[in-house]
């Protein structure tokens, strides 16, 4: 039987290196992380739920023009070693900071979390304060969106509570095949066609690893103090995904936006250097590839309010 959204083990095999980049050893496992660029501090992307180092390439090779730049995969995703999904934000951030050790890559660090890398992004930022010189968060999952989120979308989650699918709907798997080798349409081939497989045959990583949100990450969030003074950018996507329809309508989606739009410009007025910028022709998921433009100005904005 298929893992379900509340299962704690997702079937992972990271026997071979990965695509781009090396593995390195952290608490008795190996680590996939890529290193570009030179100069501090060093961006950290942290990818949502479900994604992997290498989905954010682009913004990665954007942002070594002007310093370090890291991609990673946390242990249980992409080309690091298997472990038991979910994870508590503690054991995530513990992991990063470690690995960032192992790797040489010394603090502080602008961190740019996307989705559930935002929450981790905030919590690394809560726990180690200062070894973070800034923060984008990238449509971030919080505490407060779900009081946000309409009524069909809490629904959906009660349904998919206990369900398990021996394989992905085959509607899904034909959108999937379809809209993945474009979105990464100007990946390296080899890169390309790594990305598409790992994501076609691991898609349950992601809805395992966001499972305990609600119960186990958002309580950690709550009870770790404030974010601190840094710089900070919240960037909000409020464009329709036309290829996701097939599971949220326009209607829904559009709603959902208006909720996040809400906790964003929250979290950006929480800090004293915030500030809530929205892209209207991004989709949550891809924002990074449809406005990298965007995603980059907000990183070399912040790189210019840190001192250098």
């Amino acid at each position: 039987m298929c893992p379900s959204p509340t299962d704690t083990r997702v079937a992972q095999a990271a026997a071979a290196p990965p695509p781009l980049g090396s593995r390195f050893d952290v608490a008795g496992r190996r680590l996939a992380l890529h290193r570009t660029g030179s100069g501090g501090p060093a961006v950290v992307l942290i990818p949502g739920a479900g994604m992997v180092g290498l989905d954010l390439l682009n913004v990665q090779e954007a942002a070594a023009a002007h310093t370090t730049s890291i991609v990673y995969d946390r242990a249980g995703t992409g080309w690091s070693d298997a472990i038991d999904l979910p994870r508590t934000a503690a054991a995530v951030t513990d992991e990063l900071r470690e690995l960032l050790r192992a790797a040489d890559v010394p603090a502080p660090y602008l961190l740019v979390g996307h989705s559930l890398g935002g929450a981790y992004a905030r919590h690394y930022a809560q726990r180690f304060p200062s070894e973070v010189a800034a923060l984008l968060l990238m449509d971030p999952a919080h505490e407060d969106l779900n009081a946000h989120m309409p009524r069909q979308v809490h629904e959906a989650a009660e349904q998919m509570k206990g369900q398990t699918w021996d394989e992905l709907p085959a509607p899904l798997l034909d959108l999937f095949r379809d809209m993945l080798p474009k979105k990464f349409a100007q990946w390296p081939d080899a890169i390309r066609e790594a990305l598409v497989t790992y994501h076609l045959e691991q898609w349950r990583t992601g809805i395992v690893e966001a499972s305990n949100a609600d119960d186990v990450v958002y309580p950690e969030l709550r009870s770790a103090g404030p974010t601190p003074d840094v710089p900070m950018v919240v960037l909000g996507a409020m464009g329709i995904d036309a290829s996701m329809t097939l599971l949220t309508p326009e209607a829904i989606q559009r709603e959902v936006n208006e909720g996040k739009r809400t906790v964003n410009m929250r979290v950006a007025a929480s800090v004293p250097r915030g500030e809530y910028r929205e892209l209207a022709d991004a989709s949550h998921a891809w924002m990074h590839i449809e406005r990298p433009d965007a995603v980059l100005q907000a990183i070399t904005d912040l790189l210019g309010r840190v001192g250098r």
